[in-house]
Parts: structure tokens; C-alpha cells; sequence
């Protein structure tokens, strides 16, 4: 399998024996959403993916996700409040127990924010409100632009309103506190409106000196961030493209030509990119997706993702490790698809400091079409070359050695990427012949085979990938 599979973990799955089997059936990542949970609760699935990787050699990777400054409504007095299309109703930012009347929203700065004419959006876009005026303090005007029933605690949209939440909360900040404690691989920052969003995280990633450094995935579900998308995926190690509140901020037929757009982006600059949401979400509670979940998981793969995240499918849902084997099974029909292999782009600019390092990579992957090579063999020690080299989507087989185990589970969410630990791998001499017989010994080569070798030389351990060496076992 090239395309890998994120699991969103939740009660139906945070057991040792249900995530056993999930990693089984081809889960390659643990998404641990910080939107819901304790810290305990993510520590014990934490403990666990880290017993699975030994007793199954696995590199499953982690995937933290932090909440972001998510808005909600607060309480209401009743279960619910109900209004008819055309009716007004007052959002305040003090806490009030919401009726008819008014309803309190966690958003301090709403009403300054707030312009007339700018539309509302709650409960994923059910209920659709319209600004008619705002106090500019702590009150707002909607009126109703269909019949609405309102419910405690419902998520917000503002997609025409330019948002001054800053891009980590408390919440965030006490999370991320908490993550750094830990050897997670990926963290997922949400509602990314500009690359210094990127610039700031990072900021806090550095500050806390680790060895091994989590890679920071932009979530792309704002307007915002779609105007800013080149510098948000030059800043970001990896992109996600939510679909959900995307397609809730804009308009949702706009949605699959974005997706391709930024899968497109993502491939030239390198980075991982991930598909998530509502993939196949009729899994939650039934045994079979829907035909049209099944083509929307096949045209994520056509046009090129990294990975596929599922979300309440793994999470809460009846079948979390039938939805990996399900999913699985769809993506390994399309990767039978010659088009979507070898969508290599030569490195465009000189000047970049990796760019001699960029075009052996780009030779190898000419090699491997041009000679029908049925494995790149990359060593790593950053992870870096197996990115870049993912991201022209060889045919070939690709494994990437390494002697850090965790850049190995951090390539886990990399397309097509088979990662393998050896620590002699600073042992220069005879390195080709060594890693060849690892393989061989493995299963996963054979005598014959045609394969071609990406290192640096003299040692790999100093400088960028300069050599190639193509040969046949």
C-alpha cells in the first residue's frame, strides 16, 4: 500500500486489542483529537500504539490534533430554541442562559468583529443567521435566514467575518505543554489563517529543545487560509484539508477543485498532504460505505494525497477495524491505476540550499520509470529525502532506512514509504550490499531484482543525498 490510513481514536477504539487489529488491517497513523479527551485518556492510547509498534514492528506514527480556537454557543434554558425564517435574535458575548431572546457565544471580541451583512453559520451550517447590526461591544442582531432549532453548545462559522482569535487558545498552549512531553511525531494545528499561525507553533516546538521534533501539519479550513496557501505550505511540514468546516466557510461546490489544487501544491513543495472528513462516515453505524464514499476514498487517491484520515468512523463509530480493512481494499484497486504514479516536477530554483539534493532525487525517480526498478532505496536521517521522494509518487517500491526510530514512525504518514530501522547505517562501507541483504532477507526483495540506491558519500550521516547507484540484486 502507497497511501496511508489516519485513525481518528475515541472510546470505539482506544483498547489495546481493537487498535491491535486496526494496525493490522493498514492503520498507519493514530490521529488523538484534543477536542475531546483528558490527557490521560491520550497518554493510555500513547502507551499503547507504543507497545504495538514492538510486538507487530510497526512504525504507527501520532498524530495530535489540537482544538484551535473553535467557536460555540454556551447553555440555554431549554433543550432547545426555535426560530422561524425571517425572525431576529441577539448574540451576546456575556454568559447568558440562551432563549428566544438571546443566546451567549464564547467569542469575547464577536461583536467587534461583526459587520452587518456578514452571514452566520452554526451546527456545521444547518442554521444560517444574517447580521443586521452590532453594538460593537457585546451584542449582535441575526435574523433567522431559515426556520432554525438551536441546540446547547453548538460550533459557529464566520466565514465573512475576519476572526481576531489568536491561532492557539489556553486550552492549546496547556496541550501542546502536555504533547511535548511526549515522542509525538505530527501535530495538527486548527483554523490556520496565515503561515505565521505556522511560524508560531513552531516557535513553541523549538523553544522546548527537543532531539526529536514533532512536524507541524497545517489544517486548511478557512478562506483565509486558501488565500494564503502557497506560504502556508512552504511554512507547514504537512497540509490537511478538513473538508468539513471548509466546506461550511465556503462555498461547498468550490471544495473538490481545492482539494486537487492543494494536493498539486503539496507534491511540488515536497510536503505530506492529508484528505479528511466524512470519507466514510455511513461506517459509523452500518457495516458497507456508500457507493458514493467509496468514490470519493478512490478520487483522493487519484488525485494524490498522502494519507486519508477517518474521524468518527474510528472514533465513536460501530466498526472501527472493518472501516481500515474496508478503506484498505479501495485503495489498493486504485493504486492499480497506472496515472497515478510518476508525477515527478523537476527542482525549479538553484538557489535553494537543497537543491543538489532535490535533483539526484528527481534523477532517481527518472531512473526508476525509465528502467522499470522495482525498489528506490533511500537512508535518511532526517526523514527529508523520503519526503521529497514520496512526493514524485514512484512505482517503485521505496524504503527508507534509518537509525532513529522516530523519524522512521514520522515517515509512517509519507506516501509509499516503507521505513526500516538499522542502526550500523553510519558504517559506510559495503553499506549498498548490507541493505540489499536486509531486504532480501525480509521478503521483501529478490535475487534479480533491479534496484537503485540514493545516499550521500562519503558517509551518509554528513551532507545531502549525491549519489546514485542503479544495479540488479
Amino acid at each position: 500500500m502507497k497511501t496511508k490510513i489516519i485513525a481518528t481514536i475515541g472510546p470505539a477504539s482506544s483498547d489495546y486489542d481493537t487498535l491491535s487489529k486496526m494496525a493490522a488491517e493498514g492503520m498507519d497513523v493514530c490521529r488523538l483529537n484534543f477536542s475531546h479527551g483528558t490527557h490521560q485518556d491520550h497518554l493510555k492510547v500513547i502507551e499503547i500504539v507504543d507497545q504495538i509498534n514492538i510486538t507487530q514492528k510497526n512504525c504507527v506514527a501520532i498524530l495530535a490534533d489540537l482544538q484551535g480556537p473553535k467557536i460555540r454557543l454556551g447553555t440555554l434554558e431549554h433543550e432547545e430554541v426555535t426560530l422561524k425564517a425571517g425572525e431576529k435574535i441577539k448574540l451576546v458575548t456575556y454568559e447568558v442562559a440562551g432563549n428566544k431572546e438571546r443566546i451567549s457565544i464564547r467569542y469575547d471580541a464577536f461583536a467587534t468583529d461583526a459587520k452587518a451583512g456578514d452571514q452566520v453559520l452554526i451546527d456545521d451550517g444547518k442554521i444560517a443567521l444574517r447580521v443586521v447590526e452590532t453594538n460593537g461591544k457585546d451584542e449582535v442582531l441575526l435574523r433567522a435566514e431559515t426556520d432554525a432549532v438551536i441546540k446547547t453548545y453548538k460550533g459557529v462559522n464566520l466565514p465573512d467575518t475576519s476572526i481576531s482569535l489568536p491561532s492557539l487558545t489556553q486550552k492549546d498552549l496547556n496541550d501542546l505543554e502536555f504533547l511535548l512531553q511526549q515522542d509525538i511525531q505530527w501535530i495538527a494545528l486548527s483554523f490556520v489563517r496565515s503561515a505565521s499561525d505556522i511560524h508560531l507553533l513552531r516557535e513553541k516546538i523549538d523553544a522546548a529543545k527537543k532531539n526529536n521534533k514533532p512536524g507541524i501539519i497545517a489544517k486548511i479550513e478557512k478562506p483565509q487560509a486558501i488565500s494564503n496557501i502557497e506560504a502556508i505550505v512552504e511554512a507547514a511540514d504537512g497540509i490537511m484539508i478538513a473538508r468539513g468546516d471548509l466546506g461550511v466557510e465556503i462555498p461547498m461546490e468550490q471544495v473538490p477543485m481545492i482539494q486537487k489544487r492543494i494536493i498539486r501544491l503539496c507534491q511540488q513543495k515536497g510536503k505530506p498532504v492529508i484528505v479528511a472528513t466524512q470519507m466514510m462516515e455511513a461506517m459509523i453505524s452500518s457495516i458497507r460505505p456508500t457507493r458514493a464514499e467509496v468514490s470519493d476514498v478512490a478520487n483522493s487517491v487519484l488525485d494524490g494525497a498522502d494519507a486519508l484520515m477517518l474521524s468518527g468512523e474510528t472514533s465513536v463509530g460501530k466498526y472501527p477495524v472493518d472501516t481500515i480493512r474496508i478503506m484498505q481494499q479501495i485503495i489498493n484497486q486504485i493504486e492499480g491505476y497506472e496515472a497515478i504514479y510518476y508525477r515527478h516536477e523537476m527542482p525549479y530554483d538553484p538557489s535553494h540550499p537543497r537543491f543538489i539534493s532535490d535533483s539526484v532525487l528527481y534523477a532517481a525517480c527518472n531512473m526508476a520509470q525509465s528502467t522499470n526498478a522495482s525498489a528506490l532505496i533511500l537512508v535518511t536521517h532526517t526523514g527529508y529525502s523520503a519526503r521529497r521522494m514520496a512526493a514524485h509518487r514512484p512505482r517503485a517500491r521505496l524504503f527508507a532506512f534509518s537509525g532513529n526510530a522516530f523519524v522512521l514512525r514520522q515517515m509512517n504518514l509519507l506516501w509509499g514509504v516503507n521505513g526500516f530501522y538499522d542502526s550500523s547505517l553510519d558504517q559506510a562501507d559495503k553499506l549498498m550490499n548490507h541493505l540489499n541483504d536486509l531486504l532480501i532477507a525480509a521478503g521483501q526483495l529478490h535475487k534479480g531484482d533491479r534496484v537503485i540506491h540514493v545516499l550521500s558519500t562519503p558517509t551518509w550521516s554528513k551532507g545531502n543525498s549525491n549519489t546514485l547507484r542503479l544495479g540488479e540484486l
